[in-house]
């Protein structure tokens, strides 16, 4: 049935720009298989906290950073928009009191359209609202880019999007009665460019960034 879901919600995308250029939707390389793996093989616990997104999400200890809680990292390096709707179902089985969701970088450095990505979110918040309605969604800003030390080509020049899709994420939680996380004062430089001494290939965090991350979080009673 997942398999299915996806594929309509690729075909839909495709459709709609298929006369611009051919969609890129994939997500189930082997990473991201085996992690999905472990996830299903996890027992669910009461009042979970979700960490939800791609490797920047992944390679965040959150346990240690929130310790007394449960809090859950179902973050998968190289993940889309795509896949996060793709596994959904894993997420909300346990019904989560909430989920911190950051998806998006990878889908523009395929060269998604950013509507695409917002009808995605759109039907990730369509879905968690079904399937487990009291959990809280909160939508967190697709973190900047530092063109200076970013080691992959592919990110080149897309911190405008980047922009442009967090001012999407946030009319769309507003037009849903959502929370949206801006994460930029934390991580964005004078220039807009995520801080030089933050990170080693210009987008991945060093591991002492999510400290404040989390700090500011909990700062703002979303934890």
């Amino acid at each position: 049935m997942r398999r299915l879901f996806t594929t309509i919600l690729s075909l839909s995308a495709f459709a709609t720009y298929s006369q611009e250029k051919p969609i890129d939707s994939s997500y189930a390389n082997s990473h991201y298989l085996q992690r999905l793996e472990y996830f299903k093989q996890m027992p669910d616990q009461k009042n979970e906290i979700v960490f939800l997104g791609n490797s920047i999400t992944e390679q965040g200890e959150w346990q240690e950073l929130i310790p007394g809680k449960h809090v859950i990292n179902r973050g998968i390096g190289g993940d889309n928009s795509f896949g996060v709707l793709a596994r959904l179902d894993e997420v909300t089985s346990s019904k989560p009191s909430t989920i911190f969701l950051l998806i998006g970088i990878n889908d523009l450095g395929r060269g998604l359209p950013i509507p695409v990505i917002v009808n995605n979110y759109k039907r990730i918040i369509s879905y968690v609202r079904t399937a487990t309605p009291k959990t809280t969604l909160y939508l967190q800003s697709i973190l900047p880019l530092n063109e200076e030390v970013l080691k992959y080509p592919y990110l080149k020049g897309k911190n405008a999007l980047v922009k442009e899709l967090n001012k999407e994420l946030a009319k769309l939680a507003t037009e849903n009665g959502l929370t949206f996380i801006d994460l930029h004062p934390l991580f964005a430089d004078e220039k807009g460019e995520l801080k030089k001494e933050l990170t080693l290939d210009g987008i991945h965090l060093r591991q002492a960034a999510y400290i404040p991350w989390a700090n500011y979080l909990k700062s703002k009673h979303y934890l």
